[in-house]
């Protein structure tokens, strides 16, 4: 069964301190990566969920090759899938696709974020609370 991977980022004001999560489900785990920034964008924080996730796919599975991620970050998912240009975070779009060549078969999928889908609102409560513990950090 490939993982699959549902992620969210956030900021406490952008820039700001933030958080960001990818909740793994493969075989019949479920996981959350979680990290974060003292300061950064939202921007950044949805991309770092996605590249987290990923490379704790690769490090703990390496031998999944197919995965589905679900993001509400329209701008991320539209860059990827219809190669729109890149005009920032350029070190963190080389990571993205660093990770993403490393599997045979990646969807990358959009879901309306705050719409009551179940694991993208585990992954905004943990981000958030991500951002809240950078946002501490920082005073």
């Amino acid at each position: 069964m490939p993982a699959k991977i549902f992620t969210d980022g956030s900021s406490l004001g952008n820039p700001g301190p933030g958080g960001f999560c990818a909740i793994i489900k493969i075989d019949d785990r479920e996981v959350a990566v979680k990290g974060g920034s003292v300061d950064t964008t939202n921007n950044r924080m949805e991309m770092s969920a996605i590249i987290a996730g990923l490379y704790w796919v690769r490090k703990n599975y390496p031998k999944e090759k197919i995965c589905a991620v679900y993001s509400d970050s329209s701008l991320v998912i539209d860059t990827l899938n219809k190669n729109w240009k890149r005009k920032k975070n350029l070190d963190l779009w080389e990571k993205m696709d660093s990770i993403i060549a490393e599997f045979d078969d990646i969807s990358l999928n959009w879901i309306r974020g705050h719409a009551g889908h179940k694991e993208n609102e585990q992954a905004d409560k943990i981000a958030v609370t991500e951002a809240k513990k950078q946002q501490k950090a920082a005073k």
